[in-house]
C-alpha cells in the first residue's frame, strides 16, 4: 500500500473551460463549449451524450489524440499543452488504454499479437511482452484462444482481446467507445462486467455511451448535450488507500528494437498479401529494367552519332 502523498491529491484528469471548435470554410462548428470537469483515480464514469453531442470530441481531447482549441487539460497535475508531441505520444500510451466499438484489432496477427503490439512501441523485450500479453488472456478468460486471428473469434472475444490489448502497457485510463455497441446483449454485459472488474482493481473507466442501460453500469453519468455538460452525478468517493498512481513513462526507446520490430511487421504484412507483393516487386522490376534499357539506348545513339 502507498503511502498517500501529494500527487495522490491531485485530480487524475481535469478540464477547465475547454472548447473545441472545427472550421469548414466559412462554417465554425463548435463541438464543445466551456466544459470543466474533475475526474479522480479510480472513478468508472459514464460519459453519455446522443449523437453529435460532443461525447466523441471530448473522448479524443480526453485521449490525447486532440487538442482542445482554448481551455486547459491536465493529466496529474501535467498541463497538456505544454507537452511536446514525443512527450504527448508516451502519456498517450503509457497512462491510456483505448477500447473501441470495432475493436480495431489487425486481422493479420492473432490474439497475443494484437495484444503484444502496444508493448512493440513502448521497446519492451519480446519475452516480457509475450508473457504479459499471455496473463491479460488468460485473466479475461482468452488464453485458449491466444493464438486465433479476429476472424476466428465472436464479437465479445474480439473486445475481450481489445481490452486486453488497452492493458497492455499498465494504462492508468481506460477510455472506452461505444464498447457494447456492436456486440449482442449478453457479449455486451460480459463485457461491462469485465470493465466493472478493471475497475475494482483499481483502473479508472470512461465509458462513452449513448445508451442510458450502459451508462447505469458507471458509478458516476455525466451527461452531454451540445457541447455542453447539463447534468453530472458527482464523483465517487474511494479511500485514499486505493489511489495508488503511477507516474508519467519517461519517452525513449532503443532505435535499434523499433527498427527490428517495424521490420518484422514488414514482413508479416507482405506475407499476408503475397499476390499484391509480387505484383508490385513484377512492377519495380519492370521499371527499373525500362530505365535501364533506356540509358543503354542513350549510350549506343551517343556514340554511334559519335563515332560517324
Amino acid at each position: 500500500m502507498h503511502a498517500p502523498n501529494s500527487r495522490n491529491k491531485t485530480p487524475l484528469i481535469q478540464i477547465s473551460d475547454v472548447t473545441k471548435v472545427y472550421r469548414t470554410g466559412g462554417a465554425e462548428v463548435r463541438a464543445l463549449d466551456g466544459v470543466s470537469m474533475t475526474i479522480d483515480r479510480g472513478e468508472f464514469v459514464a460519459i453519455m451524450g446522443q449523437s453529435g453531442s460532443g461525447k466523441s470530441t471530448l473522448m479524443n481531447i480526453l485521449g490525447c489524440l486532440d487538442r482542445p482549441t482554448d481551455g486547459k487539460y491536465t493529466v496529474a497535475g501535467t498541463d497538456v499543452a505544454l507537452l511536446s508531441s514525443d512527450e504527448l505520444a508516451t502519456l498517450r500510451r503509457d497512462t491510456f488504454g483505448f477500447v473501441f466499438q470495432r475493436y480495431n484489432l489487425l486481422a493479420t496477427m492473432t490474439a497475443v499479437e494484437n495484444v503484444e503490439l502496444p508493448a512493440v512501441y513502448a521497446g519492451t523485450t519480446k519475452s516480457e511482452r509475450s508473457r504479459r500479453a499471455q496473463e491479460l488472456l488468460v485473466q479475461l478468460g482468452m488464453g485458449e484462444r491466444a493464438a486465433h486471428r479476429p476472424s476466428e473469434l465472436s464479437g465479445g472475444q474480439q473486445q475481450r482481446v481489445s481490452i486486453a490489448r488497452a492493458l497492455m502497457n499498465g494504462a492508468d485510463v481506460i477510455l472506452a467507445d461505444e464498447p457494447t455497441g456492436a456486440l449482442d446483449t449478453q457479449s455486451g454485459a460480459d463485457v461491462l462486467e469485465v470493465l466493472k472488474r478493471l475497475n475494482a482493481q483499481g483502473h479508472t473507466v470512461i465509458l462513452i455511451t449513448h445508451d442510458p442501460a450502459v451508462a447505469k453500469h458507471a458509478d458516476r453519468t455525466i451527461q452531454i448535450s451540445d457541447g455542453r455538460i447539463v447534468s453530472d452525478s458527482g464523483a465517487k468517493t474511494r479511500a485514499s488507500s486505493s489511489e495508488t498512481g503511477k507516474p508519467l513513462a519517461e519517452g525513449g526507446f532503443a532505435i535499434q528494437t523499433e527498427v527490428a520490430e517495424a521490420m518484422k511487421m514488414a514482413f508479416r504484412s507482405l506475407r499476408a498479401n503475397i499476390f499484391r507483393t509480387a505484383l508490385t516487386l513484377l512492377g519495380v522490376v519492370i521499371g527499373v529494367a525500362a530505365v535501364v534499357v533506356m540509358l543503354a539506348i542513350g549510350d549506343g545513339s551517343k556514340a554511334n552519332i559519335v563515332s560517324s
